[in-house]
């Protein structure tokens, strides 16, 4: 009976060691796949910049209105891309 339960240890330790390999190549493609969410933050906020600049060029009395919108603006966009980071980072350490 100890040689049929030590056969089975022993090759359950086998999988285990091949399944810690294929888990850490998963991990890092979820990782990347997190990170996916970063470039449409990026996007979104070139377009918002452009956006300002152009509206401060064609009303500059009203810079300072334009300015505090887009910061506020940009701060909840940037949220998105901070939570996508921070997926990842929790992702690559824990797992």
């Amino acid at each position: 009976m100890s040689r049929v339960v030590d056969k089975i240890l022993a090759t359950s330790a086998t999988a285990n060691s091949q399944g810690a390999g294929i888990a850490a190549g998963l991990v890092a493609v979820g990782a990347g796949l997190a990170m996916i969410g970063v470039l449409g933050t990026g996007v979104g906020q070139g377009v918002s910049a452009g956006y300002a600049s152009q509206a401060v060029g064609r009303n500059p009395e009203a810079a300072s209105q334009i300015r505090s919108m887009l910061i506020i603006g940009m701060a909840i966009a940037e949220s998105s891309a901070l939570y996508a980071f921070i997926i990842s980072i929790l992702l690559v350490f824990v797992y």
